[in-house]
């Protein structure tokens, strides 16, 4: 399973404390919902705002992609959703 990462977009969802992105393997969409607490491990502070959690996705981007390849690949592909917890960084 090759997993890519075409699409740049990603939002903040307050509700669920966590940026959303997506990846594809082949034509299959594949979500992925990053919680906050793994973006404050990642920049080891707490931010809080939306936009502040949007920077240190777009600043990690690279890591973030490759913990996220990581964890598809240990869920073998069985689920078209995937959380990331700070446990994972």
């Amino acid at each position: 399973m090759t997993l890519e990462f075409s699409n740049p977009s990603r939002h903040f969802e307050a509700k669920r404390k966590c940026v959303c992105f997506w990846g594809y393997d082949s034509v299959i969409e594949i979500s992925f919902f990053l919680e906050t607490d793994a973006l404050e491990k990642l920049c080891q502070k707490t931010i809080g705002e939306e936009a502040g959690y949007l920077k240190i996705f777009d600043d990690a981007r690279k890591v973030i992609h490759e913990v996220a390849e990581k964890v598809y690949a240990r869920g073998q592909g069985s689920s078209h959703v995937y959380f990331l917890a700070a446990e994972d960084f």
